[in-house]
């Protein structure tokens, strides 16, 4: 079972705490006004704790939704497998 998005969704209502977890789902640099830099680089490192890995932030710039760092976190998982 792929429990890539259910355990993302925690960590953007962590990063982003006036999000809920059915809101996260569907997040982007444009639904979620807080979403700036200094966010992105603290829902890296919320990612990094909870899925074990080390971001690529040279990446960062391209992870601009929920679904985006889905995608990413599926290839860092089949490349690691």
């Amino acid at each position: 079972m792929d429990e890539i998005p259910h355990r993302l969704a925690k960590c953007f209502t962590a990063v982003f705490p006036s999000l809920r977890e059915s809101e996260a789902y569907s997040a982007s640099v444009a639904s979620v006004a807080s979403w700036d830099s200094t966010a992105a680089i603290m829902l890296a490192n919320v990612i990094e704790e909870e899925f074990n890995i080390s971001v690529d932030y040279e990446r960062l710039p391209d992870l601009l939704s929920f679904d985006l760092i889905v995608h990413y976190l599926r290839e860092h998982n089949n490349s690691s497998a």
